[in-house]
């Protein structure tokens, strides 16, 4: 079991935007593609890596032992991209899916991050712990051990809108400081309950006493970690997340994740003129499946990306209101808010340069 515990924000994690990596780890895997420029003539061995405009969506399975914000400095030094961010944190302990927006990608996160989630999760039962996982401290201990009878009888009131502390390491802001930070000075954080809502919460496997595996889809800002808890003591015995995977986020699941060494195989054969990284990534678009889509004339679109509203009458007239994403000739334009005919542009794309395409969506 990992060791790493720098990174102690929540699993499920609200964000105000999506977190864009600039910094690169000096132990990141070399890209292939990209090609090195120098900085200045005269100075010798001092290079500039060259940056491209990419965008799209690259699904992670990501590894335990790696933090969500270093998983987005591997993608992005790997496809040599201009910004990245992520859609959701996971914790170092956790393994998964991992969406990274590179590009223009990022402006749609938060439609990601709003999305359904699925988790798959080990309780261990009889110590509970000061982070709600394995690398925390034993707080409290208990010889008891539940029968998947009990179990089962629980589950129904931790299912629908319930209220849930945070864990007391988690990325919670109090007063400006995160919660996490309070913790690691050994002060306990004044942490109120949030609703949140739990669709689904099934009891899975029970391997030996000490352990169940637990199957949950949940909504945004929902902890897992403060689920494993929040059994163990409605149970009287104690209990931490032991092993958490995520399954799915939004429009996202298992069948689409891909791995590092995948993904670095795939650079490789792509310098070497075997394939495309576009292979790896998902549309721009991928992300707004939830929402309408509009089609509109390409004069219509390139005043939408001016920035400038577009009012349509008569029988081209939008039958849709609210959020609406907008394409031309196939390809997405902005996303836009429409009333009463008019479209007024809220986020504009110009997606020239590498794009994702369906290449891995077989299955969806």
């Amino acid at each position: 079991m990992s060791s790493i515990i720098a990174d102690r924000r929540p699993v499920d994690a609200v964000s105000d935007g999506p977190k864009v990596v600039d910094g690169v780890p000096p132990s990141a895997p070399e890209p292939a593609p990209p090609v090195d420029r120098p900085r200045r003539a005269g100075k010798a061995q001092q290079f500039k890596r060259e940056k491209y405009d990419v965008h799209g969506w690259v699904v992670l399975d990501k590894p335990i032992g790696m933090t969500s914000t270093y998983a987005v400095s591997v993608i992005k030094r790997l496809f040599a991209a201009k910004r990245a961010g992520h859609a959701g944190t996971l914790d170092p302990l956790a393994s998964g899916c991992l969406p990274i927006a590179l590009g223009d990608a990022t402006k749609t996160v938060p439609f990601v991050m709003d999305g359904r989630k699925t988790y798959h999760f080990t309780v261990r039962w009889g110590e509970e712990r000061d982070t709600d996982d394995a690398e925390g401290r034993v707080v409290e201990s208990s010889d008891a051990r539940p029968t998947s009878d009990a179990i089962t009888a629980l589950l129904p009131g931790f299912i629908g809108a319930i209220e849930q502390v945070p864990p007391r390491f988690s990325a919670i802001k109090i007063e400006g400081e995160r919660a996490y930070d309070i913790a690691r000075d050994g002060e306990e954080p004044e942490l109120k309950p949030r609703v949140v809502n739990i669709d689904r919460l099934t009891l899975v496997d029970m391997p030996d006493p000490h352990h169940t595996g637990f199957e949950a889809e949940c909504g945004k800002g929902t902890y897992v970690r403060a689920l494993a808890r929040d059994l163990g003591r409605a149970l009287g015995c104690g209990g931490h997340v032991a092993a958490l995977r995520r399954m799915a986020v939004g429009p996202f699941a298992e069948r689409n994740m891909i791995s590092l060494e995948e993904l670095e195989a795939l650079c490789h054969r792509a310098a070497a003129g075997e394939g495309s990284l576009a292979d790896a990534l998902f549309p721009v678009a991928t992300a707004l499946d939830d929402i309408p889509a509009l089609a509109v004339s390409r004069a219509d679109a390139a005043r939408l990306q001016r920035g400038q509203a577009v009012l349509m009458r008569g029988r081209d007239a939008p039958v849709v209101r609210g959020t609406v994403y907008v394409t031309a000739s196939g390809s997405l334009v902005a996303l836009a808010e429409v009333d009463r005919g008019e479209i007024v542009p809220k986020r504009v794309f110009n997606l020239a340069g590498l794009q994702g395409r369906a290449g891995r969506q077989e299955g969806r």
